[in-house]
């Protein structure tokens, strides 16, 4: 148990210390990424140019040994005896200087090999016979120089039969051509100086360019900062939309973020000023009864009265304050199931009446936003239908208006097939600020909450006459949210 418990702080310490060397900041995050990724680019460029340039220096050597080797055969010849006759002419005259790093050797079976003259002195590797026209190349091979030092070289090898047309006899040979590995490790250092400060010159310049593409592609977020310092001062309303497609999603969300406060402010100040209206009469009238001085049974009824009528009042503005307000993000409601646990209630209620209420719900809709808002729609609406309803009455969801990287909107209609609504009261039905018992007009109370609800979820309400069922259609359409 001890062990366990001492190798959590361990664990925990390190996660901290490693939490800690990231970087904080989004500018540093991409610049040691992009270094890191340069770098590796960088040293694989350098290590692939190195290798294809030492592949190719020692195909180009090879190549340049073998047609030494090739010159050679041409001047060679065998006498009667079968004695090697060596060519007068030396390819390159490094072949007559003696220890000059280029060497030529023939070898032939049970004879000493023949050398040039600038075998005289070194040391060269032994060299084995090879068969017709078979070669070989290897290298960097061993050797001791003329001046008894150690040194590298490279070898060729092609096997050969002289023909002796007269005799008809053969005589095999090899010629092996010896290049110190001075030269082309000379070659091949040069080439790495000059690789690695043209690769060295470019890093700097594309680290110098990163920098200024950085520094241009992270300042729309800079801006992005700097709008959020002024609204947080006051001085402006919201984001701007002058903001690349990658960041209007935050944008946006901020934006909604934004009204929605002020939405939720001014909401809260209606309903301050709505209840403190509201109040005036029971206390004015509860303050006339005082004042007139009439009986207590007479003042304990009146009181009575405007308590009760207080506190509806307050029960009524506090539901509508917590029922109302557009919640950013919510997550997806399904419809059908409070329809169906609305509308068992309401056939209860209306069950003298033998109203139908049948269901057109597409499976793929859905209210984002708080469920309480989803009854509060569907309850005020469908207890209208059923209240103005003769026998019918019909509920419509459907997915509304859908955008790219936007949750889809919403459209909800109930019909039924009572009298309608005339078109000169609809207006009159909708008006903001309708409350009390001026909501008892047209198609009762609920019809200003459902208004209310609408407007904190940026939709429309819309009432006409039904095209199926011939009564009123209430139809509420929600755009698409964030």
């Amino acid at each position: 148990m001890a062990r366990g418990t001492d190798a959590t702080p361990s664990r925990a310490a390190g996660k901290v210390r490693f939490a800690g060397w990231r970087p904080r900041s989004l500018r540093a995050r991409q610049m040691l990424g992009a270094s890191l990724g340069l770098v590796a680019f960088l040293a694989l460029a350098g290590y692939a140019l190195d290798r294809a340039f030492v592949a190719t220096a020692e195909e180009n050597l090879r190549q340049r040994l073998k047609a030494y080797a090739l010159k050679y055969t041409e001047g060679i010849e065998f006498a009667r005896n079968g004695t090697l006759v060596p060519p007068y002419d030396d390819p390159d005259p490094r072949f007559d200087m003696p220890d000059s790093g280029l060497y030529a050797q023939v070898v032939m079976p049970d004879t000493t090999p023949w050398g040039s003259n600038s075998t005289l002195g070194p040391e060269l590797p032994s060299s084995p016979m090879l068969g017709p026209l078979q070669e070989s190349f290897g290298g960097p091979l061993p050797y001791r120089r003329a001046d008894y030092g150690d040194g590298l070289t490279y070898r060729y090898g092609l096997g050969i039969v002289y023909p002796q047309s007269e005799r008809g006899e053969e005589y095999p040979y090899t010629v092996y051509i010896f290049e110190s590995a001075q030269a082309l490790n000379s070659q091949i250092g040069v080439f790495r100086r000059a690789l690695w400060v043209y690769l060295g010159s470019a890093g700097l310049l594309l680290m110098l360019l990163q920098v200024l593409v950085l520094r241009w592609s992270l300042r729309p977020l800079g801006r992005v900062v700097d709008e959020l310092k002024r609204v947080q001062r006051g001085e402006a309303q919201g984001m701007s939309e002058r903001h690349p497609i990658e960041l209007e999603p935050l944008t946006d969300s901020i934006n909604a973020f934004i009204d929605s406060e002020r939405e939720n402010l001014e909401r809260q100040r209606n309903t301050l000023a709505d209840l403190a209206h509201s109040l005036k009469t029971p206390l004015a009238v509860l303050r006339t009864q005082l004042d007139s001085g009439g009986g207590e049974q007479a003042l304990r009824e009146e009181l009575d009265a405007q308590l009760k009528r207080m506190n509806s009042l307050v029960t009524y503005q506090l539901t509508r304050a917590a029922s109302s307000g557009h919640k950013l993000f919510a997550a997806p409601v399904a419809i059908e199931p409070h329809a169906e646990e609305i509308v068992r209630g309401l056939e209860k209620v209306y069950a003298a009446k033998g109203v139908l209420c049948e269901f057109e719900i597409d499976p793929a809709a859905r209210f984002h936003g708080e469920p309480g808002d989803l009854l509060e729609l569907l309850g005020n609406l469908l207890e209208n239908a059923f209240k103005w309803a003769r026998s019918r009455v019909l509920l419509t969801v459907r997915p509304g208006q859908q955008q790219a990287n936007r949750r889809a909107g919403l459209l909800l209609s109930v019909e039924d097939d009572g009298p309608g609504i005339a078109e000169a009261d609809v207006a009159r039905i909708l008006q903001r600020g309708v409350r009390g018992d001026e909501r008892v007009q047209g198609h009762g109370i609920g019809l200003a909450t459902v208004q209310d609800v609408v407007r904190d979820y940026r939709g429309e309400l819309s009432v006409g006459r039904s095209q199926e069922l011939g009564g009123a259609c209430f139809q509420v359409t929600l755009p698409p949210g964030l």
